[in-house]
């Protein structure tokens, strides 16, 4: 039996519930977190993002011995082909034993599974309809077995063949992939396998086929929160440690206290304290993301020295860039933080994450959910926003709006900010872009290794470029000691500079729909593009021309920073 292995941190991002798993030459499918065993799991402390999505607790993925299995998983596809005698069917017809993935053929040869699934846009996941694909949607041809033929001369779905000994015409899988390729077979079966084998809704929408390895088989929805005081602090993760045991009102007497203080650097009197604090909390509304934020952004822009070792929260107030001052309001060095990141749920072939979407990691309501958590720095900037908002109001800026708007369809999630914060916000967007990719050249990190964490409304115009990575990227130093003014000032004018044109232009600046979806004015990936993984919004949402102004029309300097690019 082959064993599947996966990092904690791909069980949010990559590998998650209801995902695909490829395993050597099977796959596996990742079951619900109601399959999992939460005693085996580490908690992971942060109440702020635990309130938001409405649960007790947030858990990291369990991992232990090579013995056990930390993570169920179920087999899909069922269907499979034999690399020898080219038989297709489900793994209990061909192997006759559906713990095995060997065909009873002569070579008994391990099998595959097919490359193509079923899905919609409301989650649900089956078997692609082989069988009926070929016959036309007759159900049934008893006793006959079906084959799938590679012509060998390319890998595209057009030389692949299915053929039935019933003598029913071949017919390849060309076209099987189109988004009503599949409507004459009728509307989608509904099905859920990764919450249980008879797990299904009525849904009446048409299923599309699409490649099992395909980026859009699983998308996460994902919320991340940063620990700020005076949850990032010791006396709030000492009592998260033990809660369980000072949840309850009437447990939490003056000898449990006692005992917990002498175990610890703390009185009895600061752990009471920090449990009525808690506990208040509690019974506060549900957290929304945009209050997550705007919690951030102020203890962000107060700032904190750091208190201890076991602080996970050190943000340092630096000299503004003196060309860039009659922009940027703040700078923040900040050397230590910490991001929890919790899967609430994911999607398929769409990212849109309504109710009908968003598909649910249990049958029933849990008290907990999957997250990781992971330590970093980076650098924090505040920008004037009265300077943002005037600029924002000329007419070279909303009529880059309006543009924006009509690519976008109005599904920009800065849409309801209005005309002048909507700006403001793909603007700042767009520069968090040009730093990641600056910072990739001065600080010497991967731009992968690098995120954004944007802070924009009617009220906040701000962004965080930090790196929060598992692996040695992780916490290093390098990008917090650009915050220091002699290395910031420089690194910015030369990031707008280099970026202030792009080899593709003129195409890229005169871009009216590009990238994904089309949802970009002049961006691509020869100049403000950045991996897909550093950027929050999935590198849509961006307009280079809004910072540097376009040639055409005379609007070189109509751009945020045209004056500094150009005058310097």
């Amino acid at each position: 039996m082959s064993v599947a292995n996966a990092r904690r941190t791909q069980l949010l991002s990559t590998y998650g519930v209801g995902s695909l798993f490829p395993s050597d030459t099977t796959s596996y499918m990742i079951a619900g977190i109601h399959e999992w065993k939460p005693r085996d799991a580490d908690t992971i402390s942060e109440p702020r993002l635990a309130r938001s999505l409405n649960v007790s607790e947030l858990k990291s993925p369990p991992a232990g011995s090579k013995t056990k299995r930390d993570v169920p998983v179920i087999r899909f596809p069922i269907t499979q082909v034999c690399p020898s005698c080219r038989r297709i069917d489900s793994i209990r017809e061909l192997s006759k034993d559906p713990a095995k993935t060997q065909c009873t053929c002569e070579k008994k040869a391990e099998l595959s599974p097919f490359r193509l699934v079923v899905a919609c846009t409301r989650g649900h996941i089956d078997e692609f309809p082989y069988y009926r694909w070929l016959h036309k949607g007759q159900d049934s041809c008893k006793g006959q077995k079906m084959h799938l033929r590679a012509g060998g001369r390319t890998s595209s779905l057009a030389d692949l063949e299915l053929t039935c000994t019933c003598g029913v015409d071949p017919r390849s899988l060309d076209g099987s992939v189109g988004p009503k390729a599949l409507a004459e077979f009728g509307t989608c079966s509904g099905r859920r396998p990764w919450l249980g084998p008879d797990a299904t809704q009525p849904c009446d929408e048409i299923p599309r086929a699409v490649q099992r390895g395909a980026s859009n088989v699983w998308l996460p929805a994902v919320r991340s929160a940063i620990s700020i005081p005076p949850y990032s602090q010791a006396l709030a993760k000492f009592v998260t440690r033990h809660w369980a045991a000072l949840e309850d009102p009437a447990a939490v007497t003056p000898a449990l206290l006692a005992s917990l203080a002498r175990h610890s650097r703390f009185t009895a009197q600061q752990i009471e304290s920090e449990v009525e604090r808690r506990r208040g909390e509690q019974v506060d509304d549900l957290l929304t993301e945009e209050a997550l934020r705007r919690q951030e952004y102020r203890a962000l822009v107060e700032g904190r020295e750091q208190d201890g070792l076991d602080d996970d929260f050190v943000c340092l107030a630096r000299e503004v860039p003196v060309d860039l001052e009659h922009v940027i309001a703040d700078v923040r060095k900040v050397t230590r933080l910490r991001e929890v990141r919790a899967l609430y749920g994911f999607t398929r072939l769409s990212e849109e994450t309504g109710e009908e979407n968003l598909c649910a990691l249990t049958p029933d309501r849990v008290h907990w959910l999957p997250a990781v958590e992971v330590i970093g720095e980076g650098v924090f900037l505040t920008f004037h926003r009265d300077e943002l908002e005037r600029w924002a109001g000329k007419s070279f800026a909303q009529e880059r709006w309006t543009l924006f708007t009509s690519a976008t369809k109005g599904r920009s999630p800065w849409q309801q900010l209005g005309d002048v914060s909507g700006v403001i916000a793909v603007a700042l967007h767009t520069f968090a872009h040009v730093i990641i990719d600056q910072m990739a050249l001065t600080a010497g990190y991967p731009a992968a290794s690098l995120r954004e964490r944007l802070y924009v409304d009617d009220e906040m115009a701000g962004f965080l470029v930090y790196t929060a990575s598992s692996d040695s990227a992780g916490s290093l130093g390098g990008v917090a000691s650009q915050a220091e003014s002699d290395r910031l000032g420089p690194a910015l004018l030369e990031g707008l500079r280099r970026l202030s044109w792009c080899s593709a232009d003129p195409v890229c600046i005169e871009s009216r729909g590009a990238g994904v979806d089309a949802m970009n004015l002049a961006a691509c990936h020869a100049c403000v593009l950045v991996p897909e993984t550093s950027c929050e919004c999935g590198n849509r949402y961006l307009d280079r021309a809004l910072l540097f102004g376009t040639p055409e029309g005379g609007h070189e300097n109509d751009g945020l920073f045209s004056d500094v690019v150009f005058d310097v």
